[in-house]
């Protein structure tokens, strides 16, 4: 146990969280490196947050173990606050102050010397490009400029580990690549660990490692790359004529199993541009379109979990309005 504290960043053994009758986290392991950046992808309600907020001290968990910079986050609470930077999902900035003022009154709460703030400062919000916009009042700036500075403010007491809980999610395509142009910056000039949440795959591939998690367990591990090898098969989607007919006709045919995600009749085969020709010379339905990719994380998400990550988004969210009109009638 000692070797695993001193080399990690975070240490998590046999976690769990119940929400009543409701699992939210099932007993999940992972160590962190530190400096690593490591990502925990998932569908929206398949416990990212509830780990996040665990490992924040923000709940505490049922069963299992967590340490965060060496520090069990139950019985060192205190400790492990002053250790991490936290960007939540939801904004959390006083819209009425300006942005100095905001990572003032942070600073006021983390004990930042005083002597030590003005340059600190200066070294973030010119990180995240916004050290000119430093005296204008929050109200003012776009959603993008918001999500910076509560990065500047997570990281203005130089924390060894920084949660970033969905860092992009509502932004537009434009401003989450400017948002993680900034987080990469950051890695070069910060000696820190980061850990993120998030359900876009793209997000995903930046990450050292990920952890896909669904219905609150670990199902894969390791570097974007390594779980993409782990798949080997290219991905065809087609459109048809009649996708029942088509799905039994792949299998009686060909021997793959298919199914439709997304509105597209979805298989995995070995070589995809040399098995399209047979394809459409023996499949006895009439094909629309085709289309072939080589293996992606939402492969490697479809492959542990059988299914795509929007279509497990879909299943949580009906499992959690079953579970509201359950209680909620009691």
């Amino acid at each position: 146990m000692s070797q695993a504290i001193s080399t990690s960043a975070i240490s998590v053994k046999a976690l769990t969280k119940k929400y009543g009758e409701v699992d939210a986290v099932r007993g999940i392991d992972f160590d962190v490196a530190t400096g690593e950046t490591f990502g925990f992808l998932g569908p929206n309600g398949a416990g990212k947050s509830t780990t996040i907020k665990i490992l924040c001290t923000l709940a505490d968990p049922t069963s299992g173990t967590a340490r965060v910079a060496g520090h069990d986050v139950t019985a060192e609470r205190d400790t492990v606050r002053r250790n991490i930077g936290l960007v939540f999902q939801e904004t959390t900035l006083d819209s009425y102050l300006t942005g100095e003022q905001n990572l003032r009154f942070h600073a006021d709460l983390y004990g930042v010397p005083k002597a030590a703030f003005a340059p600190r400062l200066r070294q973030v919000l010119e990180m995240v490009g916004l050290w000119e916009r430093r005296s204008s009042v929050v109200a003012t700036y776009s959603g993008g400029m918001k999500r910076r500075l509560e990065i500047a403010r997570g990281l203005l007491h130089a924390p060894r580990v920084l949660f970033l809980d969905e860092p992009t999610v509502g932004l537009d395509p434009q401003t989450r690549v400017s948002i993680w142009e900034y987080i990469n910056e950051l890695k070069g000039r910060e000696d820190i660990t980061i850990f993120l949440t998030t359900h876009y795959m793209d997000e995903a591939e930046n990450c050292d490692r990920i952890a896909i998690i669904d219905h609150g367990k670990i199902v894969a591990l390791g570097t974007p790359e390594a779980l993409k090898a782990s798949v080997g098969k290219d991905r065809v989607q087609i459109t048809t004529a009649d996708d029942q007919a088509a799905i039994r006709s792949l299998g009686e045919v060909f021997g793959v199993e298919a199914a439709v995600h997304e509105h597209l009749v979805t298989f995995s085969v070995e070589s995809g541009e040399h098995f399209v020709p047979q394809l459409f010379a023996r499949l006895p339905v009439a094909i629309r379109s085709v289309s072939v990719s080589r293996p992606s994380l939402d492969d490697v998400f479809m492959s542990y979990t059988g299914k795509t990550i929007r279509d497990a988004e879909a299943t949580i969210g009906e499992r959690n309005r079953m579970i509201a009109t359950r209680f909620g009638r009691r």
